[in-house]
Parts: C-alpha cells; structure tokens; sequence
C-alpha cells in the first residue's frame, strides 16, 4: 500500500469515531417509594383468636422522568426502591397481642409488593369493634446520584420510618369467666352439686342464654345434669348456675376441672357458643367404712350375741346406714341386718348379731363379710366394699366346755339324777 493509501484508511477510521456517538447513559431526575399496608384476607376476628396476621406492603412508586445521554453513568439503584425494608407491627390500642419480631423483607421495587406474617393473639375479653394498628416501615431509598466525570457518581441515601395504620375489626361476643366454684357433697363414687358464679366479660349482650358444663378431657367429673337457662346475659352481669355431677369410683380426693360454655342469641338472631371456661372443682375422698372391734370369740355349738363396730373412715356424713353380715358355714343367723342409722366422718357405732356356729366347727378364726347400705346426701342409695368381720372359734374351757360337750352333759344329767334319786331313797327310809 502507497503512502497515499494508508493516509486515507486512517481519515476514514477517524472519521467513523466521529461520526458513531458513545453509548448513552440514563438518570431519573425524581421518584420515590410510595409504601402502603393491608391485611391480606379479613380483618374480622374473634375475642380469643390465636391470628397469624399477614400484612401486604406495597410500593406504588413511580419513577417519573428519565433522561438519557452519553457519557452518563447508569444508576445501580433506582429512586423508587425500599431498599433493606424492615416491617414492624404493634398492637396500639388494639386489645391483642404481637407476639412477632420486626421482620426484614429486603428491597421492594416500585410496582411490586411483599407480605410480613406476624403472630398475634386477640384477647378473650376484647371489646368489639374496629381498632387501627400500627405498622412502622423503616427503609432507605437513592436521594440523590452526582456523576463527577465519566467514570465517578456520589449516591446520596435516605433513611425513612413511615407509620401506616391498618383497621382490625373484632367482633363482640359473649365471653365468660368462672368467677368462683364450690362443690356440694361431692366425694369419689357418689353424686354431688356444683355451684358456679360465671360473668359476662364480652361486649356482646346474649339472649336466650344457656350455660353448660362439660366433661375436661378425662376428668372424673362426669355432668348430671348439663345445662341451666339463664335467659338474658347482658355484658358485664353475672349469673349463678348449680348443676348436679357424677365423681367415677376411681377418682381421688384432689380438684378435677370442669369446662363451662354459653349457648346464646347474638344480635343477628343466630345460636353461636362461646368459647369454653375451665374451672378445678375440689372433690372428697371415697366414702368408707372400717371395722374396729376386736374378733369376737365363740364355741363350737354355742349361740350367742356378737357385738361389731363398724367406723365411718370416710369424708362425708352417711345416711340411714344399715350393717348386713354374710353366715355362712358352720354358722347361721335369724338376725343378719342391724340399723346404724346416720354416720359423720370418723364417728362409729357398735351393732349386735346373734350369731350359732355348728358343735362340729373346726378351732380356728373365720372371716365373715359383711357390707353397710347407706344414702348419700341426694338419697341415692349405696352399698360400701366388704368388710371382714373376725369371729375366733375356740374350744371351750371349765363349765363352758361340759355345758357344750353332749357326753359330759349326759354324765352330769345322769348325775344328778342319780344324787337325787339317792336323796329321795334317803328320806324316805327316815320317815
């Protein structure tokens, strides 16, 4: 190639630089995050409710003018962007409570949207109605970018807390709370009364009430009768309700609880049941009897009267109690049942039983069994667990073992007869 040829392949190179731009660069010359908050789903709960409460942030940011040259940096951020967002929910003057951290969700764009669940919990005595709860954005966003020649920009960043408020709806309702309850003869085994004071701690006023108790679980408290009607139940009153309960015999002398409900009338005409109360209701020990007299003793043939005591070792007071003792061989009885009458706690009382056990009778003790019938304080009738009524059969000893001896009864008879006979002879001859 001339000299001439290379000349102008270097103008053309040149003037093709000349002619293609550099590559342009963009800029926003204003925007912002603009953030708002919902709940997502209903807002509506009730007094109680354990909530998972998810909040939706939203960025309906707009970056609105763009201007584009060469030799212009391209930002890395955009004005319009929630940079490192952090979500933090209180409870204001809500009646709930927020059991959840602050909870970082990263960056949002403008256009987009991100959720923040929070764990909370509704109080039971919440009062309806609709309450504000606070929701605090803190965030950081691109201020400002200034380009210093063609290859350096300063951003500038702004740190924003931003305070949203979201309505949360709480509905009334009925709510109650077991002011005080106390048992009534209620012991292991047997029936007894409960009496409640229960308290309407809701904001609603129910009609057509009625307040039911129910079985805790595996609680030995087993309801009777379930349900008493109280009619109106304004808010903020108080009803007083007595059920009668069954105590199963394997329960122990400790409290057991009871679950309490209302089933009322809201205001829109619709049965609903509130949530439940549990309340601890004491219970007595078993009913029991023991017997404290010692063995009785007998001869083998003899009939006599043996005396037993029998003692209320129980919690509670018995009624109308009868002592009933089981013969059976070598022994018999014409009088198998004895009147008690009523029995307190720790009080005994001794009967008698005529009792014959056969001469042929081995010597040793015997065990008899022996049962109390009794009413409790509602009349209902019960039978106790058996007893052992200790009889020691023993060989008769000095005139006790002749008298129940038949051969040496008959020597004796045969006996006398012949001292009287000898007698009789006698005075005769000396007449």
């Amino acid at each position: 190639m001339t000299s001439i040829g290379r000349l102008t392949c270097i103008i053309l190179i040149f003037c093709a630089f000349m002619i293609v731009p550099s590559m342009a660069g963009s800029k926003f010359m204003s925007g912002s995050p603009e953030l708002s908050a919902y709940i997502s789903g209903t807002n509506e709960f009730n007094p109680g409710d354990d909530v998972q409460l998810p909040v939706v942030i939203e960025n309906t940011g707009l970056n609105e003018f763009e201007y584009d040259q060469p030799g212009i940096i391209s930002r890395d951020d955009l004005p319009n962007t929630a940079k490192f967002l952090t979500v933090t929910l209180l409870p204001g003057d809500a009646p709930m409570v927020v059991k959840s951290d602050p909870q970082m969700v990263g960056d949002l764009d403008g256009g987009s949207s991100v959720n923040a669940v929070f764990t909370t919990k509704i109080n039971s005595d919440a009062a309806g109605g609709t309450y504000l709860v606070p929701v605090i954005l803190n965030y950081t966003y691109l201020y400002t970018a200034d380009q210093y020649g063609v290859d350096l920009i300063h951003y500038t960043y702004k740190t924003q807390n931003l305070i949203l408020n979201i309505p949360v709806k709480i509905k009334s309702d009925v709510s109650i709370n077991v002011l005080s309850a106390t048992s009534d003869h209620l012991n292991v085994g047997t029936e007894g009364y409960i009496d409640m004071q229960i308290k309407n701690i809701g904001s609603e006023n129910g009609t057509k009430s009625i307040v039911k108790i129910l079985q805790s679980g595996n609680s030995p408290i087993l309801p009777t009768d379930s349900s008493v009607y109280i009619g109106d139940f304004p808010s903020g009153s108080t009803a007083s309700c007595r059920y009668k309960v069954f105590v199963s015999s394997d329960a122990q002398n400790q409290t057991y609880p009871v679950d309490v409900v209302v089933i009322y009338q809201n205001d829109e005409g619709d049965f609903v049941t509130s949530r439940s109360d549990t309340v601890g209701i004491p219970v007595g020990g078993k009913i029991d009897f023991d017997i404290i007299s010692p063995a009785a003793e007998m001869n083998p043939g003899n009939k006599q009267v043996i005396n037993v005591e029998y003692k209320n070792t129980g919690d509670t007071t018995v009624y109308s109690a009868q002592a009933r003792i089981s013969a059976v061989d070598p022994f018999t009885s014409d009088d198998d049942i004895a009147y008690i009458g009523d029995l307190q706690p720790g009080e005994s009382r001794t009967v008698s039983y005529i009792m014959t056990v056969d001469k042929s009778a081995t010597i040793k003790e015997y065990g008899l069994d022996s049962v109390i019938l009794y009413k409790d304080a509602l009349d209902n009738i019960y039978t106790s667990d058996t007893m052992q009524v200790k009889v020691d059969v023993t060989e008769p000893v000095a005139l006790n073992a002749i008298l129940t001896n038949p051969v040496y009864l008959l020597i004796v008879i045969a006996a006398i007869i012949g001292i009287l006979y000898l007698v009789f002879r006698y005075r005769k001859k000396n007449k």
